[in-house]
């Protein structure tokens, strides 16, 4: 069995929560609703997970999403942030049956990377991150379903087509198994 927290993810793990807390941070559109932006850090912890594993994925954005709200906010909102927790592990499950490391990332992979994503951020961002808001925080149910439904919708969109460029790029970089052939 391989180790999982070999020294190369734990590096991974270190640094991609750092890239998080960045992109978090820096590379933000707001969406119009309160506290809801359209982020690059689904379509980043989507590569990462489909390199380093569900465990791995799930540390950088749980982590990550922790130090982006308190440097932002002065302290996290942890429902949110344990759902990122969840979305990097369950892309990293997504990522162990897309196998990119094998540089295979074609139109079929693409379409079962985007309907496993999009079924996960609606539920997670349009169910789950709402219902923890009412039971931990005691939130307006109107207010945390909208900021939820928007933020699965928007997750969605930009880890379909960034997150999806950033596989097919990743993937082109490995060499294919059996391409190479002894003359």
């Amino acid at each position: 069995m391989k180790n999982k927290f070999s020294v190369r993810t734990v590096v991974a793990i270190g640094i991609g929560a750092a890239v998080f807390v960045i992109l978090g941070r820096f590379m933000v559109i707001p969406t119009g609703i309160p506290n809801t932006n359209m982020e690059l850090t689904h379509p980043f912890v989507a590569l990462m997970a489909a390199i380093f594993g569900p465990l791995a994925g799930g540390l950088i954005a749980l982590i990550g999403h922790a130090l982006k709200d308190f440097t932002t906010y002065g302290s996290a909102w942890w429902s949110w942030v344990v759902c990122s927790g969840i979305m990097g592990v369950i892309y990293g499950l997504i990522g162990k049956k897309i196998d990119i490391e094998h540089g295979i990332f074609g139109k079929k992979e693409l379409i079962f990377f985007v309907i496993c994503e999009a079924i996960t951020n609606m539920a997670v961002w349009g169910i789950v991150a709402p219902t923890l808001d009412i039971l931990v925080y005691s939130e307006p149910a109107n207010k945390v379903y909208l900021q939820g439904i928007i933020s699965g919708v928007v997750n969605t969109v930009v880890t379909a087509v960034v997150g999806g460029i950033l596989m097919k790029a990743y993937a082109s970089t490995k060499t294919k198994e059996g391409s190479l052939k002894k003359d």
